[in-house]
């Protein structure tokens, strides 16, 4: 009898521990679902779907970097609006009014966008002035930068070689037509054989060397899940226009950082720095050098993504990238990472901004202005961060 209540008790915990791991996933199929219904189906449509990661790409691509920063212990990084219009404003004068070649100027744009990361990396990570404020200043000197470079003026780029390197759609001969697009399912078939593979030996793995593991159903079941999501999304680019190259740039920014987070001793000393920063010096680990490279690499993200903005866009002003920090800061909350820093997953932020994304095209669709959808983002994010911090005091975190 001890024993059932023994199981039960387990089988009981584990359904919590489900719930509260997946409460984002959750909620995310929660919000769409809701807004199918709201927008009529229109949510669904396949031009929708193919924006929907598009128009958030630069999100994604930001929360990445900013994930690193929050990491290290709650730390934030206020500028990278502001590094995004100076970088793009420079790219645009530099391609438009000046002729640059424009392989030239996304390199000078990149280094630009890390030079601004390596400027604030080294106040925060070595003169230790606090992120907050060192950010905050970077603010108002990049955004004012940017207006300068502009001159106060709108600037568009129409050079199609530069406009094809970020928002060009791939057609591969043999699949895609003017009247038929298959590349978007064979890449998904691809991407949900490589799963499961991935499924497999690390099941396998985990057996071999006697770690505690997942029940088959589980990880299969999540397996299967992910893949049918998948293969719908890809059903979906191909009645639209395929595979973006924005789309490859996005995903092979997420692939690299999940990488790097989640299986590299590099990636483990975030976490470390803010899970406990005292000991994390104490073995030898130079703290000073891990938040100097979160910043830096946050300036290098913010300048892609200023070019991915030109780009989309087709022009910059002094307005552009405003409150871009802040989507890139709710997606990483929302997705799981904690206002204390140690804890937070690539996968956890792309659900965060998927989940931004899909109020933002759920209201738009259905004609909500742009200052009920700041009311509705910002009631998110404070759910989960509230959820973040209750969580952590039952844990006695």
């Amino acid at each position: 009898m001890s024993k059932q209540k023994g199981k039960q008790g387990e089988a009981q915990f584990n359904l919590g521990a489900f719930l509260t791991k997946y409460s984002m996933v959750i909620a995310l199929v929660a919000v769409f679902i809701l807004f199918y219904f709201l927008t009529g189906g229109r949510l669904l449509y396949a031009q929708n779907m193919s924006n929907l990661l598009l128009q958030n790409g630069y999100v994604l691509v930001m929360a990445c970097g900013m994930l690193l920063c929050i990491l290290t212990g709650g730390n934030i990084d206020l500028s990278v609006g502001s590094v995004i219009c100076m970088v793009g404003g420079v790219a645009a004068v530099l391609i438009t009014n000046k002729g640059c070649n424009i392989y030239l100027a996304i390199v000078i744009c990149l280094a630009l966008g890390i030079a601004a990361g390596i400027w604030q990396g080294f106040w925060i990570g070595y003169m230790r002035i606090p992120p907050f404020i060192t950010t905050l200043g970077g603010m108002f000197i990049f955004r004012g930068i940017g207006r300068l470079v502009l001159n106060s003026k709108t600037v568009s780029v129409q050079d199609a070689s530069f406009l094809n390197i970020f928002t060009a759609y791939i057609k591969i001969p043999g699949l895609d037509t003017d009247t038929r697009i298959l590349s978007p399912f064979v890449v998904g078939i691809l991407a949900v054989a490589f799963i499961l593979y991935s499924t497999v030996s690390t099941r396998a793995n985990k057996a071999k060397k006697g770690y505690r593991q997942n029940s088959a159903v589980a990880d299969f079941g999540r397996a299967a899940l992910i893949s049918a999501a998948l293969l719908a999304y890809c059903y979906l680019l191909c009645q639209y226009k395929g595979i973006s190259v924005m789309l490859v740039w996005v995903v092979v920014i997420c692939l690299i950082y999940h990488f790097i987070t989640s299986k590299t001793a590099f990636g483990r000393y975030f976490y470390a720095v803010g899970g406990n920063e005292k000991a994390t010096q104490l073995s030898g680990i130079n703290t000073n050098k891990v938040y100097f490279i979160a910043y830096a690499n946050m300036g290098f993200l913010a300048g892609l993504c200023g070019l991915l903005c030109l780009a989309r866009i087709g022009s910059v002003n002094g307005a552009t990238g405003t409150s871009f920090e802040m989507d890139a800061i709710g997606s990483c909350f929302i997705g799981g990472a904690s206002a204390y820093g140690g804890v937070g997953t690539v996968p956890g932020v792309i659900i965060g901004a998927l989940l931004l994304g899909v109020i933002n095209m759920g209201m738009s669709i259905m004609g909500i202005g742009d200052s009920w959808q700041y009311v509705v983002k910002g009631g998110v994010l404070l759910v989960a961060v509230i959820f973040d911090v209750v969580s952590n005091r039952k844990s006695g975190k």
